[in-house]
């Protein structure tokens, strides 16, 4: 490792574990408003399972380099899209591993993601990719109850501060049943300067301005027709999602302008209602779409999701991807 680390047992809320820092930027800079974040496309990897729900990984590993090359070099993994709250323990270190193997030969930025009822888990796979070099972590908070405002300063002492040598993103979103608002991550960014970016999905569009406004230096990530209506007012980054579909849409809609991005959005909504229509008439879990989306470039991805979790059919794939390529088929020429 290029970093200087210290290694020293401490004691964190009765936790013995090793905590593992480096040089980070000072708190004055951080507190002063400069960026955290860059202002990047962020996307997912998901994870293709055989039969036999043994982890493809050589698929897999091809799927990393295409993103990493095509798309965006800032790639996560263990999202809820990528089945972070169903694997075990083994899957997550032997996923964990070949993403990171993969994203350096890519000379990507890997972001793992770490979901658990258990802190104590969470904390040892934190862990876990730190000694493979992963130094960008995505969290959301323990959803089996909503945290009380002291359990969540508990969290993030024992995320954000146990490794503050490490970069957290924090996932902001309703199954954790305590939705963050901009008055909380005043609070915890103003304690934890390597809190650097926020992901929040949906379009309620005052309650992401609400964040984006409160922890300026914080980057904020929209999904795409947040990003299109907010971006010139927030400065935030893409969370790829929707737009997966196809990176030239993906790379047009994050780098174009205000009458380029109202351009594409009737296709983002046609490929939308394309996988609505596919997958309806039952409550999908996320990763249920983002196969199909992945599937479009990769036709021997299979769609299995962990169980207990239901996957589309080929049939409903087959029907989302013909109404995707109609929709973007008529893509716009870049303005």
């Amino acid at each position: 490792m290029d970093e200087k680390e210290n290694l020293a047992v401490v004691y964190h809320y009765h936790f013995p574990v090793r905590t593992l820092t480096m040089a980070s930027a000072p708190r004055s800079a951080a507190f002063a408003g400069a960026p955290r974040y860059p202002r990047v496309i962020l996307a997912s990897r998901v994870v293709p399972w055989a039969a036999d729900w043994q982890f493809e990984e050589a698929l897999f590993r091809r799927t990393v380099r295409h993103a990493a090359t095509t798309l965006t070099p800032h790639l996560y993994i263990f999202g809820t899209a990528g089945e972070g709250h169903a694997v075990s323990d083994r899957q997550f270190e032997a996923i964990t591993r070949a993403f990171a193997n993969e994203m350096a030969a890519a000379g990507g930025v890997p972001m793992v993601g770490v979901i658990s009822l258990s802190l104590r888990t969470l904390i040892e796979r934190i862990e876990f990719a730190w000694s493979l070099g992963v130094r960008e972590f995505q969290i959301s908070l323990p959803a089996w109850s909503a945290l009380e405002d002291v359990e969540l300063d508990t969290f993030f002492a024992e995320t954000c501060g146990r490794f503050p040598g490490a970069r957290f993103l924090h996932y902001n979103l309703a199954r954790t049943k305590r939705v963050l608002t901009g008055a909380d991550y005043a609070r915890l960014a103003a304690r934890h300067p390597n809190l650097v970016a926020i992901k929040m999905g949906g379009e309620n569009l005052a309650a992401l301005r609400e964040v984006a406004a409160a922890v300026p230096a914080v980057r904020c990530f929209f999904t795409e027709f947040a990003y299109a209506s907010l971006r010139d007012a927030t400065g935030c980054g893409l969370l790829c999602a929707l737009s997966a579909c196809e990176p030239v849409l993906a790379r047009r809609l994050f780098s174009g302008d205000a009458k380029e991005r109202a351009a594409l959005e009737p296709t983002l909504r046609a490929c939308h209602a394309a996988a609505m229509r596919a997958l309806a008439g039952r409550t999908w879990t996320d990763g249920a779409y983002d196969k199909m989306y992945l599937k479009r470039h990769f036709a021997e991805f299979p769609l299995r999701l962990l169980p207990p979790y239901s996957c589309p059919s080929d049939e409903q794939f087959a029907r989302f991807n013909a109404d995707c390529d109609a929709a973007l088929a008529a893509l716009p020429a870049s303005s």
